[in-house]
């Protein structure tokens, strides 16, 4: 599917959705006549099957050899995507309708022409997208119901010189390389290294709440620092968007972005004070079921509207949503309710970051590949080394496991795709650097959670002192991991 769309969103600086979502595919009531409705609903239907079955059977089979169910969840996704099964296939990545086995099962099933079928796969495609972009905004929301306002605040700073670092190191690292050790231009270098300076938020913040570290100090600096790192994203993919069409970098539309994205989080946190008693006295009056979770969703839906009409990403707004919700008396009883609603719809987006994920880049017997890997282990590289250094951006905070930090950093995601997708669309990137970039995508996605899970199971004195060899730290200074994962499960 042609990603020049995207160059016109980037122009007008439109949200950039976290799954690469803004790449816009003709909607079911516009693509697909009528009488093709019913078959376009099969095709959903089936993937959700395929997509539910790969998610269960991968977070089980993650879950007993003692990982991250997140990490089960985006291999299963990988299994049943690009690379092995073909069977949820997505347009984002130049896919047709017939590289996908369920289209091909539909198309016989239908007796339908093949020249109908573009048209079927692209709205069974959209469907299948805004759902995972569902998914990821309830899990953001849920993600900010979780947190804790006051020590999101009190770690405000840190956060913010962790995202900084995490954007800056990475980026100067990579484009310097690139043109140095491999005589890249140096747009093209840009662009690899803006694709450096993602991080995925989904994919850090599902594994802290499995590992009930999401309100430690780690975890609080980490998704405070991702949420900066965010909205500092857009900015990046906004400047680099600029240089490959014009060669020019707009001031006026970066300044506007910067104070748009300061506004509406701060505003976000002061204002939802006042609406927190509203919040109260309007669930309190309702007497039917979803008394208290609808207009929790109708005031997260808004509030990510709100942040899609400030040209932010929408994930912003239900994050800030989910602080503000987190403040009131009813934040115990509206995370139980929030719960079977994320069961159902987050696993949609992760099963569909894995399947996005072409392994063939990595086959290095292919000629084509091997110029590729070749620059993508040094950007694997940069991407790691980046953003580990953020933990020690981390001051006045004795005890911290720095490491910890900087790793739950790693992930790029679906983010670094969105980077790969426009440097490809605007013709700046050759075919082994873009290779290069999905191989780092892929890399950074997939060793983070274990990485994590492994390092908070480790005592963060001798960590330190293995890996880094710094001195012990008092132990009693960090928050216990087991006394907050009992408190989340009594959440």
């Amino acid at each position: 599917m042609p990603i020049q769309p995207i160059l016109n969103l980037i122009e007008d600086l439109p949200s950039i959705a976290s799954l690469s979502l803004s790449m816009p595919v003709p909607l079911l009531a516009s693509s697909a006549s009528a009488e093709h409705a019913p078959i376009v609903l099969a095709g959903v239907l089936l993937s959700l099957v395929v997509i539910y079955v790969a998610s269960k059977l991968g977070g089980e089979l993650s879950k007993l050899l003692d990982l991250p169910p997140v990490l089960g969840e985006l291999v299963g996704g990988v299994v049943v995507g690009a690379s092995v099964l073909h069977l949820l296939i997505l347009p984002e990545s130049g896919a047709v309708a017939s590289d996908s086995m369920i289209m091909t099962a539909l198309q016989g099933i239908g007796n339908l022409s093949p020249e109908v079928m573009p048209d079927i796969f692209a709205s069974q495609s959209e469907v299948i997208s805004v759902l995972a972009e569902l998914g990821v905004i309830v899990l953001l929301f849920e993600i900010g119901l979780e947190s804790d306002l006051r020590e999101l605040q009190k770690v405000g700073v840190q956060a913010i010189a962790v995202a900084v670092v995490g954007v800056a190191a990475p980026f100067a690292a990579g484009t310097i390389g690139l043109m140095a050790f491999f005589h890249i231009a140096a747009i093209p270098a840009i662009f690899a290294g803006a694709a450096l300076t993602a991080t995925s938020i989904g994919i850090t913040s599902k594994v802290l709440s499995e590992l009930g570290k999401l309100k430690s100090r780690e975890g609080q600096i980490i998704v405070g620092a991702a949420v900066i790192d965010d909205v500092l994203g857009i900015i990046v993919l906004a400047v680099v968007a600029g240089l490959a069409k014009t060669g020019e970098v707009d001031v006026l539309k970066v300044g506007y972005l910067i104070v748009s994205a300061t506004v509406f989080l701060l505003g976000s946190i002061l204002l939802g004070r006042f609406f927190n008693t509203a919040f109260i006295g309007i669930a309190s009056r309702l007497k039917t079921r979803g008394k208290l979770v609808i207009p929790a969703f109708v005031f997260a839906l808004l509030m990510s509207f709100l942040a899609c009409s400030l040209r932010l990403e929408a994930i912003l707004g239900a994050f800030a949503a989910g602080l503000v919700l987190d403040e009131t008396d009813k934040r115990k009883e509206l995370d139980q309710q929030v719960m079977p609603i994320s069961d159902v719809l987050v696993p949609i987006f992760f099963v569909t970051v894995g399947a996005k994920a072409e392994l063939g880049v990595l086959n290095p017997m292919m000629p084509e590949n091997r110029e590729g890997l070749i620059i993508a282990g040094f950007l694997v590289i940069v991407a790691i080394l980046g953003k580990v250094v953020t933990g020690w951006a981390v001051f006045g905070q004795p005890g911290i496991n720095r490491l910890a930090i900087g790793v739950g950093m790693i992930p790029r995601g679906e983010v670094g795709l969105v980077f790969a997708g426009i440097g490809t669309a605007s013709g700046v990137l050759s075919d082994p650097l873009e290779a290069a970039i999905i191989i780092m995508v892929i890399l950074t996605t997939f060793i983070a959670p274990p990485c994590l899970r492994f390092i908070f199971e480790q005592d963060p004195s001798e960590a330190g002192a293995v890996v880094f060899g710094a001195s012990a730290v008092e132990s009693g200074q960090g928050l216990d991991g087991a006394a907050i994962s009992a408190n989340l499960a009594d959440q």
